[in-house]
């Protein structure tokens, strides 16, 4: 009997209630599974804490759903639309482009322009063959003819490709030249290869074309019985400026185009000019023809635009400064951002639905383990109404959805201080390409992943789910400890996401007296970054409940939220670093990395920033003396003695993980009080690599005074006030104890103060413009 399997996703991540969702789920194993609306309390089955919570609601949904296999589409490409067939050429041919082959000894045959069907042989198609080899083929149904060059091509060098097809004599053509300059490859002009071949055949046949055969950029047409036409023989690599003449070019016009000039409008029937399209706020996923039929181009599964073109010579960096050295179109043959999946189910949520976290929870066979799946998804108010929000940071859950660093991350054993923890849902995770990857993932070719998205199983937003490289619940199910915390207490709360703050700004969060933020909210669009900072200025309560946030400065695109874009640059603690030239957001235009090489260090909105990391233990907070002053003391009513958070779920303390420090330097303000610190951690804790200039001996925990987390409060405008945890292990020590720890106690009298509209306790007014001291 096969084993059971569900997974799905939904298509928005943000809702209100009475409005309608789409869940889209994928079922091997099973015909049909069990649903229930759900509210989801605590995510984390650590015996010190009250374990998995969930409460069912009643919804129209719940009951048996019918579910099948469905078939995901890996790899990125462009497909052209041609409704005239314009590229369906039967006659004399010749295509050309510049590529950058990043794997081109994979084994695979990769298609790099063409019009061909794989399964059927109709068509004709550039690529690459399993040798490694440039090669040209056509077919007529039931034969192939082929030609290809004698030298294989080297991985991440620019060369000029072509072929041409005589249709009177049959003779075929391939052309194969380096283009490589100082800057744009791998290896420079002393390496002595000659990576230049012209080969010739005499073709038997010509190419016959199928009616319904599209045009494709780095793939082919393919099909199977049951999931019907796909693409495949996908791509890895870079295609700049292709294009197809509907007659021979010669060698002396081939070269003028391999010079950069244009090609030639005579039999011209496409020219994808791929520096077109550019502007100040980056550029979207067409590739516009600049040829006579204007044939675009369609991105799928994002190919990464803003990158580095054939013609780059270093001196810009920027699409922006020199676009027509950004024709680079970068593809990944194991490329996936939107599953497509059918949708199985379109939800009407109830209208009387609590603002809170929920799931559509499927089970089928067992119920458990692979057969148990959460599509998790966040209600908001159809109007706020509660003093109180909580921001989830969904943003980082797109950041590490479906990360695979105990797989691939070399590192992760020394750099966690514990062997992983594998699941039997951590292997499906990693075995099915269909997934995705994370921004903490690389590409088969090494390149960095800088896209993620919601529309896909996110496997690792579950409850219960534990990143297997710590052992411990990461980003959604550890925010739930804030959630069964507001539950514990009684709190009258609602929740946003990133992706409200990211859309609607400071008017998202502004009706709100205190917005609590997730244990971990790494990754802020400046729209983000903007909306926190105005909120607080305005008169705003914000409670930073993690460590290690406002990190990468990321994009969303205005048409498509779902989609998060990220670069990592030559700064901050990162799974990769983009290449040169290619630092700036294709989604805004913006410059992406650290916000702190930004010039927005998150010392300035919360006081703290990120100091250094460390995951086999936690460490307990001290009081400082700023705890007693006047101002500030309510904050430790009910609190004895000098030690807080000496137990958590992450670790067994509240203060680590990740971990934020106070530092004047980086804009923390001058009259922020420091509340409590921790110290004495191991030496596991590392600092953070952007703190050195020079490594030295003495940066570990036991050993650098810096490697700490602050609590950390200050007063704002307006009576306004932050208060910072410092940690990303805060949050996950509210529950122990029944709820009944000095963690639990101290943020209590914070957010009892946060939400109270008025003067904020020890805030003393000393004149009638409302100046605090």
């Amino acid at each position: 009997m096969a084993q059971v399997k569900l997974f799905g996703y939904a298509n928005k991540i943000s809702i209100k209630p009475g409005e309608t969702i789409d869940i889209h789920v994928n079922a091997d194993g099973a015909t049909t599974a069990s649903a229930q609306l759900v509210r989801l309390i605590h995510g984390d089955e650590h015996p010190d804490g009250p374990g998995f919570v969930e409460e069912e609601i009643s919804c129209e949904a719940n009951g048996e759903w019918q579910v099948k296999k469905q078939y995901t589409q890996i790899g990125s490409f462009l497909e052209v639309a041609d409704p005239q067939k314009r590229l369906a050429v039967e006659g004399s041919l010749t295509l050309y482009a510049f590529i950058l082959p990043s794997l081109p000894e994979a084994g695979l045959r990769q298609c790099l322009l063409g019009r061909w069907d794989n399964v059927k042989n109709f068509g004709y198609c550039l690529g690459i063959n399993q040798k490694g080899h440039l090669e040209f083929w056509v077919g007529q149904g039931d034969e192939v003819d082929y030609v290809e060059t004698e030298a294989p091509l080297i991985p991440k060098m620019w060369y000029f490709v072509a072929a041409t097809l005589d249709a009177a004599t049959g003779r075929a053509t391939i052309h194969q030249e380096s283009v490589a300059n100082r800057y744009n490859s791998l290896l420079g002009k002393v390496c002595p290869i000659d990576y230049r071949s012209h080969v010739s055949e005499a073709f038997r046949f010509r190419q016959k074309h199928l009616p319904d055969t599209p045009f494709l950029i780095a793939g082919s047409r393919d099909w199977h019985e049951t999931r019907g036409h796909f693409v495949s023989q996908t791509y890895c690599g870079k295609i700049d400026r292709p294009g197809v003449h509907a007659r021979v070019l010669t060698w002396h016009e081939l070269g003028t185009i391999m010079s950069g000039a244009l090609p030639p409008p005579d039999g011209m029937a496409a020219y994808w000019d791929t520096t077109i399209g550019y502007t100040e706020h980056g550029i979207g996923d067409i590739v516009h023809d600049a040829g006579p039929y204007h044939l675009d181009a369609k991105g799928y599964n994002r190919p990464v635009r803003g990158q580095t073109g054939w013609n780059w010579n270093g001196r810009n960096d920027c699409f922006r400064l020199a676009p027509h050295e950004y024709g680079g179109v970068e593809f990944h043959y194991d490329a996936m951002i939107d599953s497509n999946w059918q949708v199985t189910r379109s939800v009407e949520l109830p209208a009387g639905l609590k603002s809170g976290a929920y799931a559509i929870r499927l089970r089928a066979g067992p119920g458990t383990g692979l057969g148990e799946e959460h599509v998790v998804f966040f209600v908001r108010p159809t109007t706020p109404r509660a003093r109180l929000a909580l921001l989830f940071p969904t943003a980082s859950y797109l950041a590490y959805a479906n990360e695979h660093l105990s797989f691939d991350a070399q590192i992760i054993q020394p750099m966690t201080g514990q062997p992983p923890i594998v699941s039997e849902i951590d292997i499906e995770m990693y075995k099915n390409w269909e997934f995705g990857l994370s921004t903490y993932d690389a590409w088969a070719d090494g390149n960095g992943v800088c896209y993620s998205s919601y529309h896909r199983p996110l496997v690792n937003m579950r409850p219960k789910h534990r990143i297997s490289s710590m052992g411990v619940t990461w980003q959604f199910p550890a925010d739930l400890s804030i959630v069964a915390w507001l539950e514990h207490k009684g709190y009258d709360y609602e929740v946003l996401t990133d992706e409200d703050l990211h859309r609607e700004g400071v008017d998202a969060i502004a009706p709100y007296t205190c917005v609590m933020s997730g244990t971990h909210p790494e990754y802020y669009s400046e729209k983000m970054l903007d909306a926190t900072e105005d909120y607080i200025a305005e008169g705003g309560r914000y409670i930073y409940m993690g460590g290690n946030g406002y990190y990468w400065n990321v994009a969303f695109g205005d048409d498509d939220p779902s989609t998060m874009e990220v670069r990592k640059l030559d700064s901050g603690m990162r799974a990769w670093s983009a290449r040169p030239g290619e630092h700036y957001l294709a989604t805004t235009g913006q410059k992406s990395g650290l916000w702190k090489n930004l010039g927005r260090p998150p010392q300035k909105c919360l006081g703290v920033g990120f100091i250094g990391e460390g995951f086999e233990t936690s460490r307990p907070y001290r009081r400082m003396p700023d705890s007693y002053h006047r101002t500030v003391s309510w904050m430790m009513k009910g609190v004895e003695g000098e030690i807080l958070g000496d137990s958590g779920l992450a670790y067994g303390g509240a203060a680590g993980l990740e971990l934020d420090r106070y530092d004047l330097q980086y804009g923390t303000p001058p009259h922020a009080k420091i509340i409590a610190s921790s110290g004495g951690h191991s030496d596991n804790y590392m600092l953070s690599i952007e703190e050195i200039l020079y490594p030295y001996p003495g940066l570990a925990g036991s050993q650098d005074y810096r490697i700490r987390a602050d609590m950390v409060y200050f007063n704002a405008p307006n009576n306004g006030a932050v208060f910072s945890s410092g940690s990303i292990a805060f949050g996950q020590a509210l529950p122990t104890k029944n709820f009944q720890n000095n963690i639990s106690i101290m943020l209590g009298n914070i957010v009892d103060a946060f939400i109270k509209p008025g003067m904020l306790p020890g805030c003393l007014w000393v004149n009638e413009e409302k100046q605090w001291k």
